[in-house]
């Protein structure tokens, strides 16, 4: 059965990622991808969606089975704490309404570990607010993801990334046990997660963390 998926972040590392395996599953006959401005990719299952994505509540809702979130941003890139939450709550929580009244029965977000709406930290409660919004739209499946630091070409220079990778990669298989959810995540071993979770009714919320993700990517 052909199905519709609707993704929003597709120019960042992990979206553009999900969109490229997306567009190449046999099992999806259509792939919307909802954006501030066009994607540099062409293929005949794509359509794009050049929207604001703040005002999604104004739009029709988006016709579709499975629903992809990889928005994010820094508070650095975004300018403030403000706008930085629009993007990775407010607008995340938008798309999740405007893929859930259009019928999507399944929603994958990409979050962060450590993510918690009780958390002292702005960057993991904003996260775990993000979390809470969606879980609250009642898809049938929703799957969070909660890599660690994400290894892949940006496309962009992040300088503090750069340097907790350059600390990170050599030093991550000391990470044991528990800590195994911080080891450096491939953004491709999280594309293909969310692809492959989002694959066959699962119902319920489900979280993955790196052990989770990398199992699932294989």
């Amino acid at each position: 059965m052909s199905r519709t998926a609707a993704i929003a972040g597709a120019s960042g590392l992990v979206g553009s990622l999900c969109l490229k395996l997306l567009l190449e599953d046999e099992s999806y006959e259509r792939v919307v991808a909802v954006s501030r401005r066009a994607i540099a990719v062409s293929h005949p299952k794509l359509k794009q969606e050049i929207l604001d994505l703040g005002e999604l509540g104004a739009q029709p809702a988006c016709e579709c089975d499975a629903a992809f979130c990889a928005l994010g941003t820094t508070i650095r890139t975004a300018g403030s704490q403000a706008a930085f939450r629009r993007v990775d709550h407010d607008f995340v929580q938008a798309f999740a309404r405007w893929t859930h009244a259009g019928g999507a029965q399944s929603f994958a977000l990409v979050s962060s570990v450590g993510a918690n709406a009780a958390s002292g930290n702005f960057y993991l409660r904003t996260k775990g607010e993000a979390e809470e919004s969606v879980k609250q739209e009642g898809f049938r499946d929703t799957h969070l993801f909660r890599p660690s630091l994400l290894v892949g070409d940006r496309g962009e220079r992040r300088f503090g990334e750069s340097v907790a990778a350059a600390l990170m990669l050599p030093l991550q298989f000391a990470l044991i046990g528990r800590l195994r959810r911080y080891r450096p995540t491939a953004a491709l071993d999280v594309a293909r997660a969310m692809v492959a979770a989002s694959s066959a009714p699962n119902p319920g919320v489900h979280v993955y963390e790196y052990p989770d993700i990398v199992r699932l990517s294989r």
